[in-house]
Formats: structure tokens, C-alpha cells, sequence
């Protein structure tokens, strides 16, 4: 727990669990479908393993979250009730906080979420493997690879050896602005921010295939 405010206010009760770096991080995590450990860094992989652990078993003692005996951790009654919180505070973010700097875009972070969102329904049977490269971002971290088959999705950084379904060559800012809903797939692919190679049915369809980020359709303010 963090430190205490001293106040019988339920918000500050709450927050001396909550309001510590990195933990509704964790739970939006959890809440996301992540169970174990190694899930959980690839969805902070900015975030220290030792951290983590802390952090983890800060929500296991509070009664947030229970470990299983398999190692999996899963939210518990209190854990879920806080998926409305955290779907109103990205709301609320998507609304009102400025301009995503350089440092806010990481194509690690942007794949992991992607790999829950694909609509299995609209994939091709068999094995579908979708190919992303940024060439504004480092080499150790240009080329990312989703391997579709079935419910199962592998994202790799090194390359699986699979033939190449589609392949998408973006600037990682505007495949993150279309993920968010900023920008739609028709505009970034006009601009050039995005690019799809392969076949053109493939290309036609491969938007589909995905489901967005859940808050890409939050209504944004009118400019002032």
C-alpha cells in the first residue's frame, strides 16, 4: 500500500492502494485477459520485473487480485468492479489529454494490444500471418509479426518463418492513431501513413480483421 492520507474519504482510502506508479496498469492488465507473469511484462514493457512482482502482490494481499495455483493471477469480485473505472478514466484520457508525444509510442505495446482484438471470424482459415514494419523507429524494434491461426495469436519480433500473409509498413505514430481511433484506416492509408501490401483481396480486407482499441469510438470534444 502506499502511503496514507489520513483521510476517511473513500477516495483516498482507494487511492493509497491505487494511485502507486504502474498499479491500475497492472489491473487494466489483468482485466484485459493477461494471467501470468510473462503476459503481464508484455503488456508493461516499460515496467521492471521486480516491480511487478511488488506490485502484484500489493493487489493479492488488498484482495484485488488471487493467484492460482497454476501461477496465473485473476482479478477478483473487488479486481472486476474496477474495469468501469478504468474504461472511464480512458475515456476521459482519450477526451481531454493533449497530443501523444515520441516517447508515449512503443510498437512492443501497440502489437500486444492488437493480437487481443483480432476478429477470428474474418481471418482466413488456417494460418494467417500479418507482417508490420515501422522504418521510423530503430531496427532492433522495426519488424513485428502476428501469427493468426485459429483462437491462438503469436506476436513475434523474430521473423516465425512463415509465409507472409499481408505485410503493413507504417509510421508508428499513425498505426497508433488509427489503433485509438484518431485517425481512420481510409485516411492513414491515403496519406501514406499506412501502407498494406499483398494480394488485393487480402488488402481490401485486412481492416476487418481487427476490432480497435476499446476506446476508439469515445466521442472526442468539438475545437474549441
Amino acid at each position: 500500500m502506499g502511503a496514507p492520507y489520513h483521510q476517511f474519504c473513500p477516495v483516498a482510502k482507494a487511492m493509497e492502494l491505487l494511485d502507486e506508479r504502474w498499479t491500475l496498469l497492472v489491473v487494466r492488465e489483468l482485466l484485459s485477459g493477461s494471467r501470468h507473469f510473462n503476459e503481464l511484462r508484455r503488456g508493461l514493457p516499460r515496467m521492471s520485473p521486480t516491480l511487478l512482482s511488488r506490485r502484484l502482490h500489493q493487489l493479492v494481499r488488498a484482495g484485488v487480485v488471487r493467484r492460482q495455483a497454476d501461477g496465473a493471477y485473476v482479478p477478483t469480485p473487488a479486481g472486476e468492479e474496477l474495469r468501469p473505472v478504468l474504461e472511464a478514466l480512458g475515456a476521459w484520457g482519450v477526451r481531454w489529454i493533449g497530443e501523444l508525444g515520441d516517447e508515449d509510442l512503443d510498437p512492443k505495446l501497440l502489437l500486444w494490444d492488437m493480437h487481443r482484438h483480432v476478429d477470428h471470424d474474418a481471418v482466413p482459415a488456417g494460418r494467417t500471418v500479418v507482417r508490420f514494419t515501422f522504418p521510423d523507429v530503430p531496427p532492433s524494434q522495426r519488424d513485428w509479426w502476428l501469427v493468426i491461426a485459429g483462437a491462438e495469436v503469436d506476436v513475434c519480433d523474430v521473423d516465425p518463418g512463415h509465409a507472409v500473409t499481408v505485410t503493413v509498413t507504417a509510421r508508428l505514430r499513425g498505426l497508433v492513431q488509427v489503433w485509438r481511433g484518431d485517425l481512420t484506416w481510409s485516411a492513414a492509408l491515403r496519406d501514406g501513413a499506412v501502407q498494406v501490401s499483398g494480394p488485393e483481396p487480402v488488402r481490401r480486407a485486412l481492416p476487418g480483421w481487427f476490432t480497435l482499441s476499446a476506446f476508439a469510438t469515445v466521442p472526442r470534444p468539438a475545437p474549441a
